[in-house]
């Protein structure tokens, strides 16, 4: 539960640099190519730094890296706000986007030891994420739609509640190195061209969910009136149906595959993506979301998919699932932006609706890892990242 919760106070800065995007617009007169160019800010440093983090999580174990990310996360978007200058702005940006990427692959570590490879407990995990994203919109709206960008330090206190929630965390790990207790982690063959494979179906979902991150509260507001309320509406929509579909996947995972269960989610998917972008008015609030449901699905079940396509890299798989091609959506967010500039924004957002298609199309191809059963033989991984003999495991279901 506490990493669920540390996870939401993280995931609340991804989701806020999409949130500020409609006020530095009004504020300070940025075009579309301009404002996405925030969400390139924390995306492309986080693009990188995240396998890095990953690389070396895999090596030794950082859990002090938790409360430590969390507070960095915060920071920068609390000084986003503060100066008028696009550099500074795009600085602190990137300053947030590296203390959310040092995050997500060490949390993603010790999630999977806490869930014990349950789907479901991790599909709580991402759940948390969800929350945190649907919260930003919320959030900024309350604290800078009320008194301006000055007020973005206001935005500081979900880090320091999310940093004194890890710190219970890490307590606990230290605790568990000194005993020299350990978790059975089933270590296996690499299937790298699986993991490739799985990696270009989440690029496609990430385009996808950026894209329609960055513009969607604009998007509203063009097709309602201009009402910045339809806008923060919108953007709330697309992350909450994420907090649905992330439970949703978990649970259905454990009643068929995964592979299965991520296919189907991103053919549906297809047309609501359509739906979005062709819907008059209003209309476009049901296939927002049902995209963010579609969208979510899989999300967790690709995190233990990658571990599971990369049993000896688990802090490599989980910084490239959740880092590297997550925040690739980013880099196309200037593209998008500059074709609404020269166009329209419905018209540049049309073609995401092929990215779903796409991904659909490379998860037919993928196989279910094989459940380990009981007795296979495992390397017990410590707390601290070192390795014992082999020993038996035993799957969840016996």
């Amino acid at each position: 539960m506490l990493l669920s919760v540390g996870h939401a106070c993280v995931d609340v800065y991804q989701g806020a640099v999409a949130s500020l995007v409609p006020y530095f617009v009004a504020e300070r007169a940025y075009g579309y190519a301009a404002a996405s160019g925030l969400v390139l800010a924390a995306s492309v440093l986080s693009s990188v730094a995240q396998p890095v983090f990953g690389v070396l999580t895999d090596r030794r174990p950082m859990p002090w890296l938790l409360p430590l990310s969390t507070l960095l996360g915060g920071l920068g978007i609390a000084l986003s706000g503060v100066s008028g200058s696009y550099g500074l702005t795009l600085l602190f940006v990137a300053v947030s986007g590296l203390g959310v990427a040092a995050y997500h692959p060490e949390s993603a570590r010790v999630a999977r030891i806490a869930s014990g490879g349950s789907h479901s407990a991790m599909g709580w995990f991402s759940l948390g994420g969800n929350l945190g994203f649907a919260t930003a919109p919320l959030l900024v709206g309350a604290v800078v739609a009320t008194g301006g960008l000055r007020l973005t330090p206001l935005l500081v206190v979900p880090a320091l509640v999310g940093s004194a929630l890890c710190l219970p965390v890490v307590r606990s790990l230290e605790r568990r190195r000194a005993a020299g207790s350990g978790t059975a982690v089933t270590v296996g063959r690499d299937d790298r061209p699986s993991f490739v494979r799985l990696s270009l179906a989440v690029v496609c979902r990430s385009i996808v969910f950026v894209g329609l991150s960055s513009f969607i509260s604009l998007y509203a507001q063009e097709r309602n009136g201009g009402s910045t309320a339809a806008g923060t509406a919108a953007l709330f929509v697309l992350y909450a149906g994420g907090a649905v579909g992330s439970v949703l996947g978990g649970r259905l995972a454990d009643r068929w595959d995964r592979v299965t269960v991520s296919r189907w989610s991103y053919l549906v998917t297809v047309g609501s993506v359509a739906g979005v972008v062709l819907a008059p008015g209003q209309a476009l609030y049901p296939f927002v979301a049902l995209t963010s449901a579609g969208l979510y699905v899989p999300f967790s079940l690709q995190v233990t998919l990658g571990q599971d396509y990369l049993p000896t890299r688990v802090g490599t798989a989980g910084g490239i699932t959740l880092g590297l091609t997550v925040s690739i959506g980013g880099l196309v967010s200037p593209l998008i932006g500059g074709v609404a500039d020269a166009t329209s924004l419905r018209t540049a957002l049309a073609p995401l609706v092929l990215m779903p298609a796409l991904s659909w199309w490379l998860f037919r191809t993928l196989p279910e890892p094989a459940v380990p059963r009981s007795g296979t033989v495992a390397v017990r991984r410590k707390a601290d990242g070192s390795d014992d003999a082999p020993a038996p495991v035993r799957s969840k279901n016996g």
